[in-house]
C-alpha cells in the first residue's frame, strides 16, 4: 500500500477523502480524475472519522474532519513518510421556510440512524400547504483540503431549487428525492449522474477545489 499512496500511476497528487460514503466517492472521483491521481476513501484505508462535527458552519465542519484524518495518517505507522492531501466535505439542505434547517445538522437531523425516507417524509409534512414561492431551498457543500504543510484550502458550492410536493426518483440519495430543480422540471434524484455532476453543490465545490489544487501543485 505504501507505494500506491506515495505515487499515483499518473504521477499526480494523491487524495485521501474523509468519507466512507461510496455514493459520494463515485461523484468525487469522476470530478477529480483530471486534476489529481488516486483518490482513496477512508474505508479503503481502514480509517474512520470520529471527531465531533461541532462547527457552526459547513466549512468549519469540513476542516474538523480533514484535520482529524490528517493527524491519524501522521500517527499511523502504516503511512509513515507519506504525504497525501486530505480532503473532507460537509454539506446539507437549507430550507427557507424552516429558517435554513436542517442546515449543518442535515446528516443527524431526526437522528443519525433515521432513514432519509423518513426525514424526507417529515419535511414534506412540515411544508404541506406551503406555496411554491415559499418552498425555496439550497444544497450547500463546503470542501476543505489540508495540505501536507498544514495549510487549509476552502471552497463552497451551492445548488438552488425548491422542495418538491412529493418524493421522486431513484438516481440520488439523501434528500435528493424531494429537491426539485425548476430548470430540469425534475428532482435531483431524477436527473442523470452526469447532469448532477455539472450542477450539484458538491460538484461545484469539488471543481473549484480542483482548480485551487492545480495552482498549489
Amino acid at each position: 500500500m505504501k507505494d500506491d499512496i506515495l505515487k499515483s500511476p499518473e504521477n499526480k497528487a494523491v487524495i485521501v477523502f474523509a468519507t466512507e460514503n461510496e455514493n459520494k466517492m463515485v461523484e468525487i472521483r469522476e470530478i477529480l480524475k483530471e486534476a489529481v491521481g488516486r483518490v482513496y476513501s477512508l474505508k479503503e484505508l481502514g480509517l474512520k472519522a470520529t471527531a465531533e462535527e461541532n462547527g457552526s458552519t459547513f466549512s468549519e465542519n469540513a476542516e474538523i474532519k480533514a484535520r482529524e484524518i490528517a493527524e491519524k495518517l501522521k500517527s499511523d505507522k502504516r503511512f509513515e513518510g507519506m504525504y497525501p492531501i486530505v480532503m473532507a466535505d460537509d454539506s446539507g439542505l437549507c430550507i427557507d421556510f424552516l429558517g435554513g434547517a436542517p442546515g449543518v445538522y442535515s446528516a443527524r437531523w431526526l437522528g443519525h440512524d433515521t432513514p432519509y425516507e423518513e426525514k424526507n417524509r417529515v419535511i414534506l409534512e412540515k411544508l404541506e400547504g406551503v406555496e411554491e414561492k415559499d418552498r425555496g431551498a439550497a444544497f450547500v457543500c463546503a470542501i476543505c483540503a489540508v495540505l501536507p504543510d498544514g495549510r487549509a484550502l476552502h471552497t463552497e458550492g451551492r445548488m438552488t431549487g425548491r422542495i418538491a410536493y412529493e418524493a421522486k426518483g431513484e438516481n440520488g440519495f439523501g434528500y435528493d428525492p424531494i429537491f426539485f430543480l425548476p430548470e430540469y422540471g425534475k428532482t435531483s434524484s431524477e436527473i442523470s449522474g452526469e447532469e448532477k455532476n455539472r450542477i450539484s453543490h458538491r460538484g461545484r465545490a469539488i471543481k473549484e477545489m480542483a482548480r485551487s489544487l492545480k495552482e498549489y501543485l
